[in-house]
């Protein structure tokens, strides 16, 4: 499997990775895998979610006095997708968040490097 992916960033939640052979119209689409869920996404979908991460990150609706806060998925994370959202733990966005904008950072850096080079 390793042969057949870049990897771009990864932490305890998930990966994100270029795959090597790609169909048509995806070159530029990143894979995001975090627990059970894919999702191929260009860079501009993953500032969306990126951002949508963040904003639900400074709701109010952040349980800081829940006894279960690390397990319960209470949180409904939007999508670039109108009709796709993801039930969430704080935690989890938390991981999340880092998975996303460690993507993030790691396409600007390959792609300063791209115009070094």
């Amino acid at each position: 499997m390793h042969q057949d992916i870049e990897p771009l960033y990864y932490n305890e939640i998930g990966i994100s990775f270029f795959w090597k052979k790609v169909k048509t119209g995806d070159t530029a689409k990143v894979q995001l895998v975090f627990r059970d869920t894919g999702l191929l996404l260009s860079a501009q979908e993953l500032n969306v979610f990126s951002e949508n991460v963040r904003a639900l990150m400074r709701s109010k609706s952040l349980c800081t006095d829940c006894q279960n806060k690390e397990g319960c998925r209470s949180l409904l994370l939007e999508t670039h997708l109108t009709t796709l959202s993801f039930a969430i733990s704080p935690s989890e966005l938390g991981q999340l968040r880092d998975l996303l904008e460690g993507t993030l950072f790691q396409l600007q850096l390959n792609a300063c490097l791209d115009d070094l080079l």
